[in-house]
């Protein structure tokens, strides 16, 4: 039976990778990592945000706190399939996520229908909280993409994340009709993301300096966000 974690603290830093640089840092990868037992998964989220798009355009500005509401699955999902609710939180630096699981059906009866989940837990009374307080909420836009992941061997709490072939769509806001929309990225290319709890090894930051590549703010939902601003700027 697989246990799943539903409370994280930690340092995330983000990359754009060229296909070159996703190759060259496969061989210290797999010296120092090990492979996610799952492989390539498909990862799709419907991200929540009230009408006027408040939660996105105020993590754009890159406050200080900021928080946000997803329901991701691993693969499309149907109505009984295991899906989670996750509140993520960023406070100086420092990620902070919390996660309940439940099914899809059940996950859209609360998020959307104000249906009270089966748990009574303290997540699930942090999610009413949140849905109470952003009264408008809603689902906004759904982002899908390809994720390979990596444990660090001598930290389990270290990993290194893949994506490609990120998706965003504002439309059709139902995770059970499949991955398609908008490309994000070029062909080839991948956001890395390290999930650390305390300082990066030495041997990856060697590499990183080494392949001169530099940590960026790259939000998948913001950038989505402003590719439609400039998309209906373009229409006016």
């Amino acid at each position: 039976m697989t246990v799943f974690k539903h409370v994280f603290k930690r340092y995330e830093r983000k990359y754009i990778i060229t296909p070159e640089q996703y190759e060259s840092l496969m061989t210290p990868i797999s010296e120092y990592m090990r492979g996610d037992e799952y492989g390539r998964s498909t990862i799709c989220n419907i991200y929540f945000d009230t009408p006027s798009h408040m939660l996105i355009r105020n993590s754009i500005d890159k406050p200080v706190y900021k928080e946000k509401l997803r329901l991701r699955s691993y693969g499309v999902p149907d109505q009984d399939s295991n899906v989670f609710i996750e509140i993520k939180k960023k406070f100086k630096g420092i990620v902070y996520k919390r996660r309940i699981n439940m099914s899809y059906r059940e996950a859209i009866d609360f998020l959307c229908h104000g249906v009270p989940p089966k748990k009574d837990t303290q997540i699930t009374r942090e999610i009413s909280w949140f849905l109470n307080f952003y009264k408008d909420i809603a689902p906004a836009m759904i982002i899908t993409y390809y994720r390979v992941a990596f444990f660090s061997k001598d930290n389990p709490n270290m990993r290194i994340t893949f994506d490609e072939n990120i998706t965003w769509r504002n439309w059709d806001l139902d995770l059970t009709l499949g991955v398609y929309g908008n490309r994000l990225l070029l062909d080839g290319y991948h956001i890395m993301e390290v999930k650390i709890p305390e300082a990066m090894p030495l041997w990856l930051s060697a590499k990183l300096d080494e392949l001169k590549i530099f940590p960026t703010s790259f939000s998948k939902y913001g950038n989505a966000y402003k590719t439609t601003i400039a998309k209906t700027a373009v229409l006016r």
